[in-house]
């Protein structure tokens, strides 16, 4: 049902950099942009995360509340998901762990302080 998720940018160089890493740690990569937003992806009609200005061009927040998850294929993924994140720049918010049975996720603040989750369900 989900076809994709826009976060803004206040820097979108460096979001794009770190996100052209970061998502190839879950076999996506960017699959097209229109000089505004970039979007990430493992292929068409799989959900995608998109990178950008706002529209408005007013500043980029974090909503709160707000935290897209990402699905790994399983938890050495997530695991490395979330050690590339950090490596590249994001803060920790949540070391790589199982929540509740049947969900394993590790959390993150990106460049642009967004809440990421990757995890594992299952």
């Amino acid at each position: 049902m989900l076809a994709y998720v826009t976060l803004g940018s206040n820097d979108t160089d460096k979001a794009v950099a770190f996100y052209d890493e970061f998502m190839a740690t879950l076999g996506a990569k960017r699959l097209f942009d229109n000089d505004r937003l970039y979007f990430y992806g493992t292929g068409p009609g799989a959900p995608m995360l998109a990178i950008g200005g706002p529209y408005d061009e007013q500043a980029a927040t974090c909503g709160n509340g707000v935290m897209p998850a990402l699905n790994a294929p399983d938890r050495e993924t997530v695991d490395a998901a979330h050690a590339k994140a950090l490596a590249l720049g994001a803060v920790d918010d949540g070391a790589p762990g199982e929540r509740v049975p049947g969900f394993y996720g590790a959390y993150f603040r990106d460049p642009d302080g967004h809440k990421i989750c990757v995890c594992k369900l299952g």
